[in-house]
């Protein structure tokens, strides 16, 4: 009898240890990007919590071929009227528009796509800035949003890459 309540005690032992150990789930969201009127762009977006920082990780298709499109996360939490009802960009630190590699930008500045002969183009991409589900960073309940036009990275709010071609909401996931 002893012997069996030392291996039930060994055993539960082993299994909190092992509780203990076990990372966290990293925290995720995600987005189905979809065309606004008139247009045919689509695709997904994939958020991930990394330490400090958020892995973006977009794939869109039906752009121009090699055409370059501004990309966003926007402040609003809907894609209604061709994309505006998703607002401006999604800048919760107050900074000014720029490349998502400088350190005075908004939060939602993403990359540029470059559509390949396919029209299809992909970023994956750590950003400072942003979360998942706490903080002024954080990026549920906002949009991502795909522009027409080369984000010029100076023209201020927006990068002057005009009209929102497709948009989705991102969501915790």
């Amino acid at each position: 009898m002893k012997l069996t309540t030392l291996a039930a005690a060994a055993t539960a032992a082993f299994v909190l240890t092992a509780c203990e150990t076990t990372p966290p789930e990293p925290l995720r969201a995600n987005a189905g990007i979809q065309p606004t009127k008139g247009n045919k762009t689509f695709g997904e977006a994939t958020f991930e919590q990394m330490g400090d920082k958020v892995k973006v990780v977009i794939f869109v298709q039906g752009l121009k071929p090699g055409q370059e499109h501004g990309l966003h996360i926007h402040e609003g939490g809907a894609c209604g009227d061709d994309g505006m009802a998703a607002g401006g960009h999604f800048n919760p630190h107050g900074k000014a528009h720029g490349r998502h590699t400088d350190a005075n930008r908004h939060a939602g500045d993403l990359p540029s796509l470059r559509a390949n002969k396919a029209g299809r183009a992909r970023i994956d991409v750590e950003l400072d800035g942003l979360s998942i589900g706490t903080g002024a960073g954080n990026v549920i309940g906002r949009t991502v949003v795909v522009h027409a036009d080369p984000d010029d990275f100076r023209t201020q709010p927006t990068g002057n890459s005009g009209a929102r071609i497709a948009c989705g909401v991102i969501k915790a996931g």
